[in-house]
């Protein structure tokens, strides 16, 4: 991500209540910017790899611990 145009900020958070638990969030400056990164080469591959891992949407507040990113400099 940190090549990424457009990519604000990328987060990848530990649930502090559950250390299996991973939260990716992202921040883009369009959706044109973000539907622009899916075609950077090998990005589909890895959210494919993902995908069995996901989990859907929280259903409540949770805390997270920030493991690393792309933030604002």
């Amino acid at each position: 991500m940190e090549n990424a145009k457009g990519c604000i900020l990328y987060i990848v958070n530990k649930d502090a209540d559950n250390p299996d638990c991973i939260w990716v969030m992202e921040i883009w400056d369009s959706k044109e910017e973000h539907d622009n990164s899916l075609k950077i080469a090998g990005v589909r591959e890895l959210i494919m790899q993902a995908m069995p891992i996901l989990n859907g949407k929280p259903e409540g507040g949770i805390t997270l611990e920030v493991l690393g990113g792309k933030g604002l400099s």
